[in-house]
């Protein structure tokens, strides 16, 4: 199973970015990640030099967004919506795009995957990955239903 560290993705979106400025050939993973990046200005410059991203700390209490974890999340819903995987999850998605844009209808996805990777992460072991899904789904109809 693919279990990338902090570091690991912070160079990949660094080496994807890098790519890009220089004009180099991107794997299709790093063209999706790319895409991801070109719509979030604000976070380009935090993509810029590796060395600094792998020491930097993003805290909440500090109000900063990890745009690594952002762009990350951007790319785990792509591959979701794709595959449809959990199943039923490319019509939510259609559904909440349908309402405005692609981009805010993945904004309100990310809020419902943030919310279940924290209570699983906070339950440990405890849930099952089933009730997981489900309470991700569910979450994710709450919002295209406009509820």
């Amino acid at each position: 199973m693919f279990n990338p560290s902090k570091d690991d993705v912070r160079r990949f979106f660094c080496d994807a970015w890098r790519k890009h400025r220089d004009g180099a050939v991107l794997s299709p993973l790093e063209a999706i990640a790319l895409d991801w990046m070109l719509k979030h200005p604000e976070y380009q410059h935090e993509f810029e030099d590796v060395e600094a991203a792998l020491k930097r700390e993003y805290s909440v209490d500090d109000g900063r967004i990890n745009p690594f974890l952002h762009m990350s999340m951007h790319l785990a819903i792509a591959e979701q919506v794709s595959i449809d995987q959990p199943p039923g999850v490319r019509n939510v998605f259609n559904r909440l795009a349908a309402h405005g844009d692609e981009h805010a209808a993945m904004h309100q996805m990310m809020e419902c995957l943030g919310e279940v990777v924290w209570s699983a992460q906070r339950a440990g072991d405890a849930v099952p990955a089933d009730q997981m899904t489900a309470r991700y789904l569910e979450c994710l109809r709450r919002r295209a239903s406009g509820a």
